[in-house]
């Protein structure tokens, strides 16, 4: 088996690829919102969900609204929160969003099924946000609004997101129905799950932890017969108190079954808890697939 080692980006091309997952996540957020969570009556949570209530009640152009608002909010979060924290990654964000939403205002792809706008809205708009917040970044938006309630009024910074999404999703059930507010809900809870899986991955990554009597000789074969690394931890039985060294191996989802097999051959009793690493940085492992 060939041990891959990817080269260390650097900083200018770190730069490049950051401005290309801002621009590129703002667009799909944009697209998505217009495309799914607009036509179908959407309001879920976030700017653009006060923008689809604006734009319903008083026929506001969300494009207005978004920016408008937004930089409202940037500006309230630098005279409350202090400091140019935000930086200029945000300020594209915040300037970009708007002007992709009023560009693609007219594109409909003929969804008008709530439910698949919720879902399919809920994913694009998880997506996007997802690669802006891998560059570090953001869209602006409530998350300022809540860092702010966050800071003077207490409470978890979740909470505070919570709160605002709240009750803009009880305003979408004044304004069009506590069913479209249930569908609001759901998009927001496919947002969150999407952004989460851009951010750490599907978890392609195990974790085992193997409990042995002969930890030597399962930790060579491990290095031998799967060619992965392995951590020697120190443990000690709850019930004997007695000391018992804890292997710690991470592989992909490919080599489990070999790890396990190789365990097994060696010591049958073994111990062993396999479990999902969603996400492993550092040059002790690469996603090596089955390349041999």
């Amino acid at each position: 088996m060939v041990n891959r080692r990817r080269k260390p980006m650097s900083k200018t091309a770190l730069k490049w690829v950051n401005g290309f997952q801002i621009f590129a996540g703002t667009a799909v957020v944009a697209v998505s919102y217009n495309a799914f969570l607009l036509p179908n009556s959407i309001a879920s949570g976030g700017v653009s969900g006060f923008a689809t209530l604006l734009e319903a009640s008083l026929n506001v152009e969300p494009a207005v609204t978004i920016g408008i608002t937004n930089v409202l909010l940037f500006i309230l979060g630098l005279l409350l929160l202090g400091g140019l924290q935000y930086g200029a990654k945000t300020i594209i964000g915040t300037l970009f969003l708007p002007f992709i939403v009023y560009f693609t205002r007219n594109w409909d792809i003929g969804i008008d099924d709530p439910l698949l706008g919720a879902l399919f809205g809920g994913i694009g708009v998880g997506f996007g946000l997802g690669l802006v917040f891998r560059a570090s970044a953001s869209t602006g938006g409530t998350d300022l609004l809540a860092q702010i309630i966050h800071k003077y009024a207490g409470g978890t910074l979740g909470s505070s997101v919570f709160i605002m999404d709240g009750l803009i999703v009880t305003g979408s059930a004044f304004i069009f129905g506590l069913e479209f507010a249930l569908y609001a809900l759901i998009s927001l809870f496919v947002t969150g799950r999407t952004i989460d899986v851009v951010q750490t991955g599907l978890g392609y990554a195990k974790v085992a932890f193997v409990i042995t009597k002969h930890e030597e000789t399962v930790r060579k074969s491990i290095l031998k017969e799967v060619d992965r690394g392995v951590t020697k931890l120190e443990g000690r039985g709850g019930f004997t108190n007695d000391a018992r060294p804890v292997l710690m191996c991470v592989v992909n989802r490919g080599e489990v079954t070999r790890l396990k097999r190789v365990i097994q051959l060696q010591d049958p009793e073994a111990f062993v808890v396999v479990s999902n690493a969603s996400e492993v940085l550092g040059q002790g492992f690469e996603n090596q697939g089955n390349s041999v």
